[in-house]
Order: C-alpha cells, then sequence, then structure tokens
C-alpha cells in the first residue's frame, strides 16, 4: 500500500520559515510529478506547486512564487516544501499528493494526510 507522509509543519511567526517534507513508501518518487496542495480553514483545498519527474523542474502557485521551493531527493525517496516569508494567509494543513500533472488535484492517486502550519501574526 501506498503511503505518504508529511512531516515538519509546525506554529511559526510571521516572516519566519518552516521546511515540509514528504516521505514515500512502496512508491518510486522519480517516477513521479509530486505535488504539494494546502487547505485552510473554510476554504477549499488549493494547489501550492510541483516538481516535475523529469530533472527538476517546478511550478508553484502565484500566491507562493517566490518565497516557496520545492524540491527532491529521489535517493532518499523524499520530497521537500520550502517555505519562506511566512504569513497568515499560509496557514493551512498541507499535503503532500502524486502523480500531480496539471495544477488542479486533476489524476491525483495518492494523498497524505497532511501537516498543519500555523503561521501567527
Amino acid at each position: 500500500q501506498v503511503q505518504l507522509v508529511e512531516s515538519g509543519g509546525g506554529l511559526v511567526q510571521a516572516g519566519g520559515s518552516l521546511r515540509l517534507s514528504c516521505a514515500a513508501s512502496r512508491l518510486t518518487f522519480r517516477n513521479y510529478a509530486i505535488g504539494w496542495f494546502r487547505q485552510a480553514p473554510g476554504k477549499a483545498r488549493e494547489f501550492v506547486g510541483r516538481i516535475l519527474w523529469s530533472g527538476s523542474s517546478t511550478v508553484y502557485a502565484d500566491s507562493v512564487k517566490g518565497r516557496f521551493t520545492i524540491s527532491r531527493d529521489d535517493a532518499k525517496n523524499t520530497v521537500y516544501l520550502q517555505m519562506n516569508s511566512l504569513n497568515s494567509e499560509d496557514t493551512a494543513v498541507y499535503y503532500c499528493a502524486a502523480p500531480v500533472r496539471t495544477n488542479s488535484e486533476l489524476g491525483v492517486t495518492y494523498w497524505g494526510r497532511g501537516t498543519q502550519v500555523t503561521v501567527s501574526s
């Protein structure tokens, strides 16, 4: 059974940084585009970014562009989401997903359980 497990969430002050990790079991990350989504209280889940299966090309939502960076370590079967300059609007549960072929949930087969990120102002 494929499992995606996120970690690294927590409470951070506005302007601070966090790094989330997504580790996979029974799924070879290098064969997939891996993405991050988030869901804030009372809002729909939204696309954050994704890293493609070939090379390290990345795509980001406009709301996080320039502040968030996705990277992958295929040897560790892990994808990271580095989040800088956090603000209160980044407060959400963050989910790892695969495969993420578009900037949406369309076609996503696997989801992690999510990790909470709370930004205090």
